[in-house]
C-alpha cells in the first residue's frame, strides 16, 4: 500500500487564512464604532460632555472629576440659580474643591433657554420621565454611572434658588435615584406648578401657597405613582428676609418632606450651629436625620455662603474618603393603629421590609403622643415607656425577609390623646407610613 502523502505546511496556512478572512470581516462589521463607547473626561477640570443621552430640553452637561476620584465614586448634582450656568456654579461654589478632597464626581447641569431658569413649573417637569429638565439630568447621572462605575446608592442633588426648586423636583420625580438633597432658598415640590406655559408662579414665590402636610406629600407621591420604596432625605435652607421666594416656603418644605418621609413635624432636635441660625431636625437627632432645616435670621434670598456646602456634605454623609454607613434595611414601611377606651388603649404596629436584603436584628424607633405611657407589650421589648420609644425585636422575630412583615403591639395609658405613634425609624432609617 503506498504511503499517505502529507500536504505541505504552506498549503495548510493558505487554507486557514482563506477561512479566517470572511470571519474577521464579519467581526469588524459588527463591532461597535469607537464613537459609541463612553470615555472618561480629563481629571481636575471642568469639562462639557455632549451626547450623554435623552435630553428633551437641550440642557448642557458639565462635569468635574477629581484627580483622586475614588473607585465607585459618589455623585453630586449641583444645580444653578436663574441667570446662572453650570460653569458659574462650578466657579462660585465649593463643590469642586470638596470633590477634590473626598473623591466624588460633580455634575453641573446648565440651562440653554433664555431665562436660564430650570423648568420646575410644567406638568412635564413634575412627573417621572415627563420629558423636561429632570429627564436630561437623569441622563447625565446615567452617563457618570456608566463611565465611572459610580455608586448608585450615593447620588445626591443640591441647588440654589431655581436649582433649589429643581432639587425638590428631582427628589420627587426620582426617589429611587437620589439618596438625599440640599436645597438653598427653594420652594416645595409642585409649589411653582403652572398650566399656561409660564415659568413663574407669583403665589408660590410670595409664600401664599399653603397646604396640609398630607396635600404636599400627595403632590410628591403623584410624581411617581405606585412607588413604595425608600425616599431620599432632605435638607432645606432659607433666610427669614427672603423677598424673592418668601420665607413661608421654608415651613411648607418642612411640612412636605416630613410627610413624605413619614416623620413627625415636631423637631427631634433644635440647635444653633452658628449665630443667627436655627437648625431643626425631624425624625432623628444626628447629622443624617430624615429632614434637616436651617433658618437664617435676617438673611435674604442670596443666602449661600462659604462653608454651607460642607454642611450639606455632612448631611449627605460624604465628608469621609469612603462610603458612609449604609442604611439597613434599604427601605421600610410601618402601619400603626390604636384602639382606645377611657384612659387606656391598645396599639398595633406592623413593620414591612421594603428593601432587597434580609434584615437580621432590628430596633424600631417611634414617638408616642404626649400623655401616653406603655404598660406592657408583645413582639418586642420597649424602652423607655413614653416619649421617644425604642422597640427591640424578640428572639423569635428578629429576621425580616424582603417584602415580609412583623407585627408587634402594646397597651398604654393616655390622658386624652389616643392617637397612633409617629416618626418611625428602623435601625436608624426613616420608614414610610401607611
Amino acid at each position: 500500500m503506498p504511503p499517505t502523502r502529507r500536504r505541505p505546511l504552506r498549503t495548510l496556512l493558505t487554507a486557514l487564512v482563506a477561512a479566517l478572512v470572511p470571519l474577521l470581516a464579519a467581526l469588524t462589521l459588527t463591532a461597535p464604532p469607537a464613537a459609541a463607547r463612553t470615555t472618561a473626561v480629563p481629571a481636575a477640570t471642568l469639562t462639557e460632555v455632549t451626547g450623554f443621552g435623552e435630553n428633551p430640553s437641550n440642557l448642557q452637561m458639565y462635569v468635574h472629576v477629581p484627580a483622586g476620584v475614588t473607585a465607585h465614586p459618589a455623585v453630586v448634582v449641583a444645580v444653578h440659580y436663574c441667570t446662572g450656568s453650570g460653569p458659574a456654579m462650578y466657579s462660585g461654589t465649593e463643590w469642586a474643591s470638596l470633590a477634590d478632597r473626598h473623591g466624588f464626581v460633580v455634575i453641573y447641569p446648565s440651562v440653554t433657554r433664555a431665562s436660564k431658569c430650570f423648568d420646575v413649573s410644567s406638568p412635564q417637569a413634575l412627573r417621572r420621565g415627563g420629558g423636561s429638565d429632570p429627564v436630561g439630568i437623569k441622563s447625565m447621572i446615567d452617563w457618570v454611572v456608566r463611565t465611572y462605575a459610580a455608586d448608585t446608592s450615593r447620588i445626591y442633588a443640591t441647588g440654589i434658588s431655581s436649582g433649589a426648586m429643581m432639587t425638590n423636583v428631582l427628589l420627587g420625580d426620582y426617589p429611587d435615584v437620589f439618596a438625599a438633597g440640599a436645597a438653598f432658598s427653594g420652594v416645595p415640590f409642585g409649589c411653582f406648578a403652572t398650566t399656561d406655559g409660564s415659568e413663574w408662579n407669583s403665589a408660590c414665590a410670595g409664600g401664599t401657597v399653603i397646604h396640609t402636610p398630607q396635600q404636599w406629600g400627595d403632590l410628591v407621591r403623584a410624581a411617581y405613582p405606585g412607588y413604595t420604596g425608600p425616599r431620599p432625605r432632605m435638607q432645606v435652607w432659607h433666610g427669614t428676609e427672603d423677598t424673592t421666594l418668601r420665607y413661608p416656603n421654608f415651613g411648607e418644605e418642612i411640612k412636605q418632606w416630613t410627610d413624605v418621609l413619614g416623620v413627625s413635624q415636631t423637631p427631634a432636635a433644635t440647635d444653633s450651629p452658628q449665630s443667627g441660625w436655627t437648625r431643626t431636625r425631624y425624625g432623628g437627632t444626628g447629622d443624617r436625620a430624615p429632614v434637616e432645616a436651617i433658618s437664617l435670621q435676617g438673611v435674604g434670598h442670596n443666602l449661600y455662603g462659604s462653608g454651607m456646602a460642607a454642611r450639606a456634605l455632612t448631611f449627605f454623609g460624604l465628608d469621609t474618603s469612603g462610603p458612609g454607613p449604609q442604611p439597613q434595611p434599604a427601605g421600610c414601611r410601618v402601619k400603626a393603629t390604636t384602639s382606645a377606651w377611657n384612659t387606656g388603649l391598645t396599639g398595633s404596629v406592623t413593620i414591612t421590609n421594603t428593601g432587597t436584603s434580609t434584615l437580621t436584628g432590628w430596633q424600631l424607633g417611634f414617638t408616642l403622643p404626649a400623655g401616653q405611657t406603655i404598660t406592657n407589650g408583645w413582639g418586642a421589648s420597649y424602652a423607655p415607656a413614653s416619649g421617644a420609644v425604642t422597640a427591640t425585636n424578640a428572639s423569635y422575630n428578629g429576621t425580616i425577609a424582603p417584602s415580609a412583615s412583623v407585627t408587634l403591639g402594646y397597651q398604654a395609658t393616655h390622658t386624652g390623646n389616643s392617637s397612633a405613634p409617629s416618626a418611625f425609624t428602623l435601625n436608624g432609617t426613616a420608614c414610610a407610613v401607611g
